[in-house]
């Protein structure tokens, strides 16, 4: 009678076992202090390491700065206060594998007694397949819309020169006449027409810069939907899409966050957008530099967060520089050259600015733009 009672336990853990081979997502379990206790097959071949090579040692091995080095304080913060920021909820961030490459994952946790004893389970899935789809279809999405832009500016153009044509014709006419005017003996009459003619040419030169202003914000400032949104979840996000398929280059990615400014005001989309733009290009200029170190960094600045993306590269071309916001202007040899362009127009809309400059040691370039934080909108 007691054989049963004595298998029970060996069947329960033999198909414990037989779920973790063949789990398609990786799962780690860790205890209170983060040590690991339970390396599933797949993660086993996602991040590179072994089962024993890994079991008893801290799990933020296995994450990119700067969530290594913060990873024992979250834990103890969670202890301490009960305030779930990952648990239960799933984020979209960045792992580390065991050559040193990092990639895109979804991380899911959960939480669970055994006896006396907590432990955290985590599931990650890697994401690099599912989003260079995302990114395929991004990338015929953009093409797409540049081609309606481009079918779009013939008609723009018409409607700028029909718009614009009364007003200069107007100002042509009001200057030729006071010039007619002052042929002649000028006499207190003809110069009062003199100066109603000038009056009038002004007006109607303030009323076609109207014309452009109008245009121009038209184009500038399609619907957006801004909301106070979490800094650092939002450059997570954007840092592991952008990374998609650049495993092979090698690159060092750093990310350095000011705990000053936690939250800014903006449009979620649109600011990956330009994160994801400005580290793509990134990654482009280090493909045959010696070394290639990628940074995303933030601070705060007169009641603003500059955001700086900055790589090791060769740097801009003193030819191109002057005009790099500009459209149609690259340096890429099959670059379309509005990538900053778009970058500009939405980090202005946004109330900020965008620049560059030479990196820190003289190499490479470094692309800042500013936004607003959350407590400026709060």
């Amino acid at each position: 009678m007691d054989q049963p009672a004595s298998a029970a336990p060996d069947e329960a853990e033999a198909h414990l076992r037989s779920i973790l081979a063949t789990i398609p997502d990786a799962m780690v379990v860790i205890d209170e202090a983060g040590s690991i206790l339970s390396f599933s097959a797949a993660a086993e071949k996602m991040f590179g390491y072994s089962e024993a090579d890994v079991v008893g040692l801290n799990v933020k091995m296995l994450m990119p700065n700067p969530h290594r080095d913060a990873h024992d304080q979250y834990l103890i913060n969670y202890l301490t206060t009960g305030k779930r920021k990952i648990i239960g909820i799933g984020r979209v961030t960045t792992a580390l594998r065991q050559d040193g490459s990092t990639f895109p994952i979804e991380l899911s946790v959960g939480e669970a007694w055994v006896g006396d004893r907590r432990i955290f389970t985590g599931f990650i899935r890697d994401l690099t397949d599912r989003q260079q789809v995302e990114l395929r279809m991004q990338d015929l999405q953009s093409e797409l819309a540049h081609v309606g832009r481009v079918s779009e500016m013939g008609t723009l153009a018409s409607s700028l020169a029909h718009e614009l044509n009364q007003p200069l014709t107007a100002v042509s006419s009001y200057c030729e006449a006071a010039r007619d005017l002052l042929a002649g003996e000028p006499t207190s009459e003809t110069l009062a027409m003199v100066r109603e003619a000038l009056d009038e040419a002004a007006n109607q030169s303030i009323r076609a810069g109207q014309i452009v202003r109008r245009l121009r914000d038209f184009m500038s400032h399609g619907g957006t939907e801004r909301r106070i949104e979490s800094l650092g979840k939002l450059i997570g996000e954007a840092n592991a899409l952008a990374l998609v398929g650049s495993r092979e280059h090698g690159i060092d990615v750093q990310v350095r966050l000011d705990p000053a400014v936690k939250e800014v005001f903006v449009d979620r989309i649109q600011i990956q957008q330009v994160l994801v733009n400005l580290i793509r290009n990134a990654i482009d200029a280090m493909v045959e530099a010696p070394i290639r170190c990628l940074t995303v960094s933030t601070r705060a600045t007169d009641g603003m967060v500059e955001v700086t993306v900055e790589d090791s590269g060769s740097g801009i071309s003193p030819t191109v520089a002057p005009q790099l916001f500009q459209p149609f202007v690259t340096s890429k040899q099959s670059g379309m050259g509005i990538g900053l362009s778009i970058c500009r127009t939405i980090v202005d809309a946004h109330g900020g600015r965008i620049w560059f400059e030479p990196g820190r040691n003289g190499d490479g370039t470094a692309f800042h733009f500013t936004l607003p934080t959350g407590e400026s909108k709060a």
